[in-house]
């Protein structure tokens, strides 16, 4: 064999190149593909134009994965097809076995292990590196790809699998939120932190129903009592605003706050030479505010912002029929993000949650499950009901007795108290994998 044959050298720079490309492709995939959208945007709001290529070109993966894939199949079965002519000449039929071998072992370290792991470490600069010419790329395969495309969704439709080529694998918000958790888990985000970025995102998810103060709850004034019991009642209650209603508690016709109140009041004390009976006269249909309804399926996201521009911070919430069910305020809404925000005025309340000393907490049946969740990192579910109770009555398909116990999604409970056709007290405590409990009675 002449070793001199310059078709057999420009055999061996064509394996080589088709190498290099195929350590393209392969590492282009993994740069791309790891690279985060987020320090891809930070990047290119700084003037990166490889960062907002590399933007562009990943908002259709399906589009970037099926292109590379079809580019680095195609390098990779052209060298493999002419390494096996090359070493099939060099050494005759064992040859076709020898170039398998090798090319395996070339296509493995150079064109997978080396380029895949130099992308892994630095996705977001390795991504913007190549963009530009993976734009390209793309632009070349788009009609085999769309072609292939329709054929794969063809296949797959045959066996009932439907394709949206318009949603995420993942949302940003199960993103964030993996990341939390991982990050919390490791040590390297506080509980804390974790709980105030989830409560934020989760804003949009939720509605007001879920976090309202119930209407068997609110304090509230009639306008028909006496105006000294009225000043008195506002003085002396924690909230600076108070509904007032008119022949029934449910007929909520203003909003008195007490600095308004107290306004009047001076105004009429005064106006009489410091006369306190002048205040019979306060006439409180012109010191109560419009009241400010919204319906109970709002998100708390879009209520936040309502409040913020209406620049109101007290709603109260009435459901299909226009019945009150509750009322929310703006530091509701905070609280589920912050935590709990008390002042110099409110009473000291305690702890909702009574640990026992064999891991079991006792609580009241109308806790809500994100709360529970909160105080005890725990993962209860919360898609079917807004409280503990609403959750036991769920799962047992039933109002359960007091004394019955109940094991589901990892957990013991047991009703300590039931009043009427409400779960009153329960009791919780997180079981071990594997352990076996007792029956329910």
């Amino acid at each position: 064999m002449d070793f001199l044959d310059t078709s057999l050298w420009l055999n061996v720079g064509a394996i080589l190149a088709l190498l290099v490309l195929s350590a393209f492709f392969s590492g282009s995939e993994t740069a791309l593909t790891a690279s985060s959208r987020g320090k891809l945007r930070a990047q290119a709001d700084k003037g990166s134009k490889g960062a907002e290529t590399a933007l562009h070109i990943t908002e259709d993966s399906e589009k970037l994965i099926g292109s590379v894939l079809l580019g680095n199949n195609l390098v990779n079965i052209l060298a493999a097809a002419l390494a096996t002519a090359l070493f099939t000449r060099l050494f005759g039929d064992s040859g076709v076995a020898l170039a398998t071998l090798v090319m395996t072992l070339m296509v493995l370290i150079f064109a997978e292990v080396l380029p895949k792991t130099y992308a892994i470490t630095s996705p977001e600069t390795a991504a913007s590196k190549v963009a530009g010419i993976i734009r390209l790329v793309i632009i070349v395969f788009a009609p085999v790809v769309s072609a292939v495309r329709v054929l794969v969704r063809a296949m797959l439709g045959l066996f009932g699998v439907k394709t949206d080529p318009d949603s995420a694998v993942l949302s940003y918000h199960e993103e964030i939120a993996g990341a939390l958790a991982l990050g919390h888990s490791e040590g390297t985000v506080q509980k804390e932190d974790r709980d105030r970025l989830l409560g934020a995102l989760d804003l949009g998810h939720r509605t007001v129903e879920e976090i309202m103060l119930h209407r068997s709850q609110i304090e509230t004034v009639s306008i028909d009592a006496p105006i000294t019991e009225i000043i008195a009642q506002c003085v002396n209650s924690t909230h600076t605003r108070l509904p007032a209603w008119k022949d029934e508690p449910e007929n909520i016709i203003g909003v008195i706050h007490s600095r308004d109140l107290m306004r009047e009041v001076h105004r009429l004390v005064t106006e009489s030479d410091g006369d306190y009976s002048a205040v019979a006269g306060l006439d409180l249909t012109s010191v109560a505010r419009e009241p400010y309804f919204v319906p109970e399926t709002t998100p708390l996201d879009e209520q936040m912002r309502q409040f913020l521009r209406l620049r109101r911070h007290f709603g109260l919430v009435i459901d299909e029929y226009g019945s009150l069910l509750g009322l929310i305020t703006l530091e509701d809404i905070l609280e589920e993000i912050v935590g709990e925000i008390e002042d110099e005025h409110d009473e000291d309340m305690p702890d909702p949650i009574t640990r026992l000393d064999d891991g079991t907490i006792e609580i009241d049946g109308a806790m809500t499950i994100r709360d529970v969740n909160r105080a005890m990192d725990w993962s209860l579910p919360d898609e079917e009901a807004n409280t503990v109770a609403g959750l036991v009555i769920h799962e047992a398909q039933m109002i359960p007795e007091a004394g019955q116990i109940f094991h589901f999604h990892g957990f013991r409970f047991v009703v300590q108290e039931r009043s009427e056709n409400r779960l009153t007290r329960l009791r919780i405590r997180a079981m071990q994998a594997g352990v076996i409990t007792e029956n329910n009675p």
